[in-house]
């Protein structure tokens, strides 16, 4: 049996906030919103890198934690930044706006809120011009880490980001148990190998282990295309996917870093109160045992961890992460030992 080499972080460093008044992009005042999570990461593909927040507030939002939806709420939105020194922050140098300095909600919920409470970025990629968005489409909250989607659906923008669409046919449904496989995500592509566009996945909830997909880069928007890892192949029905990492898993992250020639995977193990760090030689796996990234003794009430796609060839990375109370997002530094 393959055994998955060994990534050890050490040195986190907490590098700057990314989000809210006091951070050095004065989210309040320039863009309009006071408070925000999740902070989702990818490249551009124009020199770039896309930032995706979740539920986010302004005006009148008190905290700790989400506040009220008179708090000039907006279920989503999205930051471009164009580059700079990370050590000194992750500078976000315009938003997708609906007035000016004033960030837009860039993906609507369902104005009924029986049906749909809110719309949550969980991943995204650029393809051939092309930016996807996977998301959440949350039905209600449950216990903490908890909570029941509709589905998870792909959004797609052919105007860099200012539109975005959401087709009806573009989601996998939510099963009546609430287990289907993908309602959260985390895109990842091999730049040596550019037939496939990867997806890895999880259930609603922070709890269930994570999945693989694959699917044809031309096909992002149809989830009918996508085949699913079985263990021993790729199979058309999401029912016959095999776990590649154990839960409890929330938050998903997954680059492939070329300075280690290896797969890495971060994300939130919530009963535990950490963040992770896994490693795989091949991207279906075996991966390792979760190191942790970050620890909740030292950063209460975190979650997040979304890999910044500019700092994937050295012996660090750096990452964006969540917390709870202050309800906003910080850029983390984490050198990277590789252990044979």
């Amino acid at each position: 049996m393959t055994i998955p080499p060994l990534v050890v972080p050490e040195g986190l460093e907490l590098i700057a906030p990314v989000t809210g008044e006091e951070s050095p992009n004065r989210t309040g005042s320039r863009f309009g919103f006071l408070a925000t999570d999740l902070g989702i990461l990818w490249d551009d593909g124009d020199g770039g890198v896309f930032v995706a927040f979740g539920d986010t507030y302004g005006e009148g939002w008190e905290g700790p934690g989400a506040g009220a939806r008179s708090a000039d709420h907006r279920r989503n939105v999205l930051a471009r930044s164009r580059g700079g020194d990370l050590s000194a922050g992750l500078s976000l140098d315009d938003v997708i706006e609906d007035a000016p300095g004033h960030a837009a909600e860039i993906l609507p919920a369902d104005p009924r809120r029986r049906l749909e409470s809110t719309v949550i970025p969980t991943a995204g990629i650029a393809v051939d011009g092309v930016q996807y968005i996977h998301y959440m489409s949350v039905k209600l909250w449950g216990v903490p880490g908890g909570w029941r989607t509709n589905y998870g659906g792909i959004a797609y923008s052919r105007d860099r980001g200012m539109t975005w669409h959401k087709d009806r046919e573009a989601h996998w449904r939510n099963s009546l148990l609430g287990r289907h496989r993908f309602q959260m995500g985390a895109f990842t592509k091999d730049a040596g190998d550019p037939d496939w566009i990867y997806l890895f996945g999880t259930r609603n909830g922070r709890f269930g282990p994570v999945y693989l997909a694959r699917v044809e880069p031309t096909r992002i928007a149809e989830p009918h295309r996508y085949r699913f890892w079985t263990g021993s192949g790729w199979h058309h029905w999401w029912r016959r996917a095999r776990s590649v990492a154990p839960g409890p898993a929330g938050e998903l992250s997954v680059a492939f870093h070329s300075g280690l020639g290896l797969w890495l995977m971060v994300h939130l193990e919530d009963k535990a109160g950490r963040i992770v760090l896994r490693a795989a030689r091949e991207v279906t796996g075996p991966w390792s045992d979760g190191q942790t990234l970050v620890s909740g003794q030292d950063y209460p009430a975190l979650y997040g961890g979304y890999l910044h796609p500019g700092a994937l060839d050295g012996d660090q990375i750096y990452f964006t992460m969540s917390q709870w109370g202050p309800y906003n997002v910080y850029l983390m530094r984490a050198q990277l030992t590789v252990h044979s």
